[in-house]
């Protein structure tokens, strides 16, 4: 019931309007640059999709020694049954298979019909059954998808199933996840973030390092591929090893069933014993996630993405710079790439994941220009163009950071005036959020403009107008002034009082900006050439503090 590789079960979105498609249907739409969107699909299931997408087509392509993608359905069909030829009644693509024994879409068989007993939770709802969790209800209302359609079910399969971590006893996550409270980021290049252009080139891009990802990892060229067909009661006995897996392998980690009852969809789940792999520690030749060279008192790389740094530019740099991470194979410059424009797109996805629960879903689309284009993919720490994105990259990153202290610093000493002592980092943070928000909404623009020019006095100059811009007032400390006399405004402080507080806080603010622990470069008139947009042109009338400090009127 449900042969998605025969029933249009998909809803697909086209320039031509909504229709509903089958699996075959919908690849061959995606390789004909035909999809607009998926209507069901939710934010937090994109990598999942496409990540599957990816690597079910790169299989079925590689394993029928077909070099290029089709565009015909028949043919995607074709290929897809390539990779199941024991079940010709396709099991293993229906979404409902009463026969536990069977194998069914994303849900592995048992060895006796016995095991039907194990299946003892119930999920009404697609949502019910998705990779999202949240303690608290707060990122995503659960079990409110009670019209969800076929798709909807499909799509909370295969984010379950390819995505989520650790889940109390006896339910632990995928292999592709480093830990259990871990995430699978996914960072690739892409000549266009249309649908159908980034499968079709993640999907040639993976056939062309398949060799190189066998090279580097104890993998199957003739391996598992699909571990949804291979039987699981969730026992020690049947966990699998890394060198049985085909390098593109789609995995599962949950015991689930869909169930067809009076006209509706419904599942039942079983606690999935041990785990599916075993001895992998997130080491799968996974070509969306950064891989880190070191390891946590657990000999586990540690999780790219963290609560706290996101997709942050911080973060991103280190992704893409950092000797101590290996960048994805799919950050490369594939043959793919030569057929487009000089200009690429760097798209980064992952959810956050805790102990406990979800964290939230973060999404990051960064331009990529010529140059920054051709550095890509080289290794961090060969001496090659990276090191100098890095270099520029980490220099802007520290001077923000000494803006971001020094702001801190000058709002503690606000609130410090009236409230000494009693000083929250909760009344602190949100201003500081705010600085890195306009910091980051265009750093990597402004990183490629100074790593695009050759000549030091220019980049000099382009780095200065970054940190501060007496013209257009965008600089990062001209942001942070900005920040500053709205945070004297907003936060509490008695009529009596306020006078004092701002004097003390602005003292703090430039005379650390000026000073040696600040960024004094950008004061030094002897440095700085007339008519430079960074000169020493103190345009704000000045006055003295009871020390005879210099400082700008309020």
């Amino acid at each position: 019931m449900f042969n998605i590789l025969e029933e249009s079960v998909i809803r697909v979105r086209t320039r031509a309007g909504e229709r509903r498609a089958s699996l075959p249907e919908t690849l061959a739409l995606l390789m004909r640059d035909e999809v607009e969107a998926f209507p069901a699909l939710r934010p937090h299931q994109r990598h999942a999709w496409h990540a599957f997408t990816v690597q079910l087509c790169a299989m079925a392509s590689q394993r029928a020694g077909v070099s290029e993608p089709p565009t015909d359905a028949a043919k995607w069909q074709a290929l897809i049954r390539g990779l199941t030829p024991n079940f010709p009644y396709d099991e293993p693509w229906r979404l409902v298979v009463d026969d536990i024994t069977k194998p069914a879409f994303m849900q592995p068989p048992a060895r006796a019909a016995g095991r039907e007993r194990d299946y003892k939770k119930q999920a009404l709802t697609p949502d019910e059954l998705d990779m999202l969790v949240t303690s608290k209800n707060h990122d995503l209302k659960m079990s409110v998808a009670s019209d969800g359609g076929t798709d909807d079910w499909l799509f909370a399969l295969i984010s379950l199933q390819t995505m989520t971590g650790y889940d109390g006893k006896y339910n632990y996550g995928i292999s592709r996840m480093p830990s259990g409270y871990g995430n699978r980021p996914a960072f690739s290049l892409t000549p266009s973030i249309r649908l159908g252009i980034h499968i079709k080139r993640d999907i040639t891009a993976l056939m062309e390092w398949r060799q190189e990802i066998l090279n580097e990892y104890p993998m199957s060229d003739t391996g598992i591929a699909l571990l949804w067909t291979v039987p699981w009661d969730g026992t020690k006995a049947e966990a699998l090893l890394l060198t049985e897996m085909e390098p593109f392998y789609i995995e599962i980690c949950r015991r689930i069933r869909l169930r067809w009852s009076a006209n509706e969809l419904s599942a039942v789940r079983a606690n999935s014993g041990f785990k599916r792999l075993v001895e992998v520690k997130g080491l799968t030749g996974d070509p969306w996630a950064p891989i880190s060279s070191s390891t946590n008192s657990r000999g586990t790389p540690p999780a790219f993405l963290s609560e706290w740094y996101k997709f942050g530019y911080a973060r991103v740099v280190a992704g893409l710079t950092s000797p101590d991470w290996k960048q994805p194979y799919l950050l490369r410059l594939a043959q793919f790439d030569k057929g487009f424009s000089d200009d690429m797109t760097l798209v980064a996805r992952g959810m956050v994941r805790g102990e406990g629960g979800t964290k939230g879903y973060h999404e990051r689309i960064i331009p990529i220009r010529r140059k920054l284009r051709s550095a890509m993919g080289q290794r961090a720490g060969s001496g090659d163009a990276m090191d100098d994105v890095g270099r520029i990259a980490n220099e802007r990153i520290e001077q923000a950071a000494i803006v971001r202290r020094i702001l801190s610093h000058a709002i503690r000493v606000f609130r410090a005036v009236e409230d000494s002592g009693r000083i929250s980092s909760e009344q602190i943070t949100p201003w500081l959020d705010r600085l890195d928000g306009l910091i980051d909404a265009s750093f990597f623009d402004d990183l490629q403009v100074e790593f695009e020019e050759n000549d030091p006095d220019e980049r000099d100059r382009i780095r200065n107008k970054w940190l501060r811009n007496t013209k257009s007032k965008d600089g990062v400390v001209d942001i942070a002034e900005r920040i500053l006399r709205d945070a004297q405004d907003a936060l509490p402080c008695s009529a009596i009082q306020r006078y004092r507080a701002r004097v003390s806080s602005n003292g703090v603010f430039y005379n650390r900006i000026r000073g040696n622990d600040g960024l004094p470069f950008l004061y030094d008139t002897e440095k700085v050439k007339e008519g430079d947009e960074c000169q020493n042109s103190d345009t704000q009338p000045q006055t003295q503090n009871a020390m005879g400090d210099q400082l700008p009127l309020i």
